[in-house]
């Protein structure tokens, strides 16, 4: 068994062809004996915020893609602890959830900085032990996250820069095309 908790990064490997998980970074926010929740990083939902939920009219939050899991409901993670107690740590500087009405108001009222929320749209799940197994089988790497990663990487250089973060022996998986045959 491999041992993580929730907290971490998951580091697709570059060959996973799965479309819903291909070249993404996802942040484990919950991992137990019942199975594992995650929000994909890197991956931009076609709308933003404002554009399903007429709440947010007139503020441009984007949204994220979390995974094809019970796509109607909405998650976010965010650095403000002390306006949204309800949230649980999950590495320093990096909350996921708490209360959505107050984040609402927060976000009206210009309290917060957009920069330190994201939304998601959706979820990663696995059922009991699913996760492990992969991860047993290489299809997920497994990385600390930091903050930095979360809020402040370009969505195109998060897989990227988390792989980065095991270390130089793993940097030429950066390099490697999606598939091998068309090269």
């Amino acid at each position: 068994m491999i041992n993580f908790d929730a907290g971490k990064l998951l580091i697709a490997d570059p060959f996973l062809k799965d479309p819903n998980f291909l070249r993404t970074v996802v942040l484990l926010c919950e991992h137990n004996e019942a199975g594992d929740f995650g929000l994909v990083l890197n991956r931009l939902f076609e709308q933003t915020l404002d554009e399903l939920n007429t709440d947010f009219a007139g503020y441009k939050i984007p949204l994220y893609y979390g995974g094809p899991v019970e796509p109607n409901y909405i998650h976010f993670i965010h650095q403000y602890p002390a306006l949204l107690p309800d949230g649980i740590e999950l590495a320093p500087n990096i909350f996921w959830g708490g209360n959505f009405e107050t984040l609402t108001q927060l976000i009206k009222t210009n309290s917060i900085d957009i920069e330190k929320i994201k939304v998601f749209i959706g979820y990663s799940g696995w059922d009991a032990n699913q996760l492990n197994e992969e991860i047993e089988e290489k299809t997920w790497l497994v990385a600390n996250v930091n903050d930095v990663i979360v809020f402040n990487t370009p969505e195109n250089k998060i897989w990227q820069n988390s792989i980065k973060l095991l270390g130089s022996k793993y940097e030429m998986l950066i390099n490697f095309p999606i598939d091998p045959q068309l090269n």
